[in-house]
């Protein structure tokens, strides 16, 4: 079986973002860039699937500039066979990614997809979905376990419940949660027989897709600054500050 594993290049996670001066985005200059971390769980998911024996290829994917080759190149030492950068400048909007990853699933056709849940600048929690719904395959998201058995594979989601089983006929598209497992650091030598593995380059045109952005931005803001809290001496006093703030 072959995993596809989609990844992309984000602001590292340790890094707090700049809003540029005029207010119409985050500011990437001179910023550290890093895998986003859910991808990062998905593709460590995909190497132990391949270290049990599930699977015998993991291709990794990442849609984006010139520089998501370094990102592809992580993926790489981490353990994924060979990979894919479909080249483009543009912001590309979660439908759009979701597209070219369809016409990369129907070329590969991997018998498991497996992404994050989420990237961490936009937060849109979408391609995963959108992708399944383009494919017509059965989706397991949020995944903090997941077990190949025969033609299928069973997922354990996180719900707002607890846990929820779910069991899906493969080909099938899995996205991950924090808690499914801990991503691995790459080795030295893996980083340098990174450098020698397969990595090609497209474009979205080449896959027949039109990334012309259908959202607009029109202002990016820092988060208001925390006022400051309130002592009082007992609950009545609580209850009479609440009132007065019109809370209560």
């Amino acid at each position: 079986m072959k995993i596809l594993v989609p990844v992309k290049r984000v602001i590292d996670y340790n890094v707090k973002p700049r809003v540029k001066a005029d207010g119409s985005g985050v500011d990437l200059a001179n910023v550290k860039m890093s895998m986003n971390p859910f991808d990062e769980i998905a593709v460590e998911e995909a190497i132990r699937l391949k270290e049990a024996g599930s699977a015998e290829e993991i291709v990794a994917v990442s849609i984006g500039p010139a520089k998501a080759q370094e990102t592809l190149r992580t993926a790489l030492a981490m353990g994924a066979d060979r990979a894919i950068l479909v080249q483009t400048d543009d912001e590309v909007e979660p439908l759009a990614v979701a597209k070219i990853l369809k016409a990369i699933v129907d070329e590969e056709t991997p018998g498991l997809v497996i992404l994050g849940k989420q990237a961490i600048d936009d937060d849109s929690n979408q391609t995963g979905q959108m992708l399944a719904a383009l494919l017509g395959r059965p989706q397991g998201t949020f995944a903090s376990k997941v077990v190949i058995e025969g033609d299928s594979v069973s997922v354990t989601r996180e719900v707002d419940g607890g846990l929820e089983t779910v069991k899906l006929a493969m080909p099938a598209i899995v996205t991950t949660d924090l808690r499914l497992n801990e991503p691995r650091y790459a080795s030295l030598p893996n980083i340098m027989k990174a450098k020698k593995k397969p990595l090609d380059n497209k474009t979205p045109a080449d896959y027949g897709v039109e990334t012309a952005p259908r959202l607009k931005t029109l202002k990016v803001s820092e988060p208001p600054v925390r006022q400051a809290g309130i002592k009082v001496e007992d609950v009545d006093a609580l209850v009479a500050k609440l009132k007065e703030m019109g809370v209560a």
